[in-house]
């Protein structure tokens, strides 16, 4: 395998040299939009690689494990947890992946975990419908829901506030590996350390069958522990941030939120609306194993290939007027928030349901609910996009 050039060596990219973290991380749309237009492969020396902004090159590069693998010694969450099957491709991602979807296509457990995502979903809207007609849902209630099923699924015996607390030190220490020469945090080891002895005692002695459980006839314990890191910081990630990003758009569009109100059966196209213009996960990492070209891009074997999500999902060759949030789309779920290919999200259908049960609670419970208007609410963040808060009113 050939060796990279070093970062800002490759010529003819000037939109991508101009390009800085700040912005891809406050505001990224203007900057990818420039880029999608003119540079659909470019290089951006903020990142030290390639960044994919055109739909149909994100979907060539994420159908293409064997020129495109995340099996590299760079992949930011194998860095933190271990290998699993986020950061393997071929027969050993298939090894490890195939047990965990197995089990969760089971009709069972999607019975059992459907009713306790609508159970757990109307009881936090009711505790925040006791309060006092304001409050905060990025921890009031997407945390919380996301972290209560994780653990229900996994079968994990620890208190929420403890698996929120892991899953908060492992996405900083993913995201701080996201620049250049960065380095794993004490913070993200400490708390893949305890999250380790958590997973194995629910091994050791199971209080009901589990996720879990369905996997260790099949993968060692270390293997499961890796797995249950990446499921647990998947399925609460990127699930509370889609519930958050949803129910802000919602908001912030009072129209849309009466026509959900008046048809439940539009909540479901609403949430892939929202996926759609703001992907929680907003870019995924690839490395090529092989010098190969995309677009006019000569890309060569070891570079970090980056997939922006988020700017595929606003390409206007797909869809029309790509920046407008408009919940009768007929085409909404065609993105690619879960990504496509060998690596789509496992755990999908089971955010989605969270996503729109959380909504449904809060139509139930909280009459003219509203975003705060002295609190900003906007989604931010490099990888993983969400309002750092997001506060809401409503008419107690």
């Amino acid at each position: 395998m050939s060796q990279p050039q070093e970062p800002g060596s490759r010529p003819g990219y000037p939109v991508g040299a101009r390009v800085s973290v700040a912005e891809l991380a406050a505001d990224p749309h203007p900057a990818l939009r420039r880029l999608r237009e003119a540079e659909p492969v470019s290089w951006l020396p903020a990142i030290g690689g390639w960044l994919v902004t055109g739909a149909d090159l994100v979907d060539r590069v994420l159908r293409q494990p064997g020129a495109f693998t995340v099996d590299d010694p760079q992949f930011t969450t194998a860095r933190v947890v271990g290998p699993s099957m986020l950061s393997l491709d071929g027969t050993e991602h298939r090894r490890h992946r195939d047990p965990f979807a197995r089990a969760l296509r089971a009709a069972d457990t999607q019975a059992r975990l459907a009713e306790a995502v609508a159970s757990e979903a109307a009881r936090l809207v009711a505790e925040l419908a006791s309060g006092p007609g304001e409050a905060e849902l990025r921890r009031g209630l997407a945390g919380q829901l996301a972290v209560a099923v994780m653990a229900d699924m996994l079968g994990l015996d620890a208190k929420p506030s403890l698996l929120l607390a892991w899953y908060d030190a492992i996405v900083g220490g993913v995201s701080a590996l996201s620049v250049p020469d960065a380095a794993v945090t004490d913070t993200a080891a400490t708390a893949f350390g305890e999250l380790s002895a958590c997973v194995e005692a629910a091994l050791a002695e199971p209080a009901q069958p589990s996720v879990l459980t369905a996997a260790a006839s099949s993968l060692s314990a270390a293997e499961i522990v890796s797995n249950a890191a990446v499921m647990l910081f998947g399925g609460i990630e990127t699930t509370e941030g889609m519930i958050c990003n949803a129910v802000w758009y919602l908001l912030r569009d009072q129209a849309a939120w009466r026509d959900v109100m008046a048809d439940r059966h539009l909540i479901g196209n609403a949430v892939e609306e929202a996926l759609r213009l703001e992907p929680a996960a907003a870019v995924v990492d690839r490395y090529a194993t092989t010098d190969v070209t995309v677009g006019t891009a000569d890309i060569h074997a070891g570079d970090l290939v980056r997939i922006s999500i988020t700017a595929a999902n606003r390409d206007p060759a797909v869809f029309t007027d790509p920046d407008r949030f408009d919940i009768h789309r007929g085409n909404a779920r065609q993105h690619w928030a879960f990504a496509v290919g060998p690596h789509f999200c496992v755990g999908a259908q089971l955010a989605r349901k969270e996503a729109v049960e959380a909504i449904i609670a809060l139509l139930d419970r909280l009459p003219g609910l509203r975003l705060d208007p002295n609190r900003t609410s906007a989604p931010e963040g490099l990888v993983f996009r969400k309002p750092p808060a997001l506060h809401v009113r409503w008419n107690a």
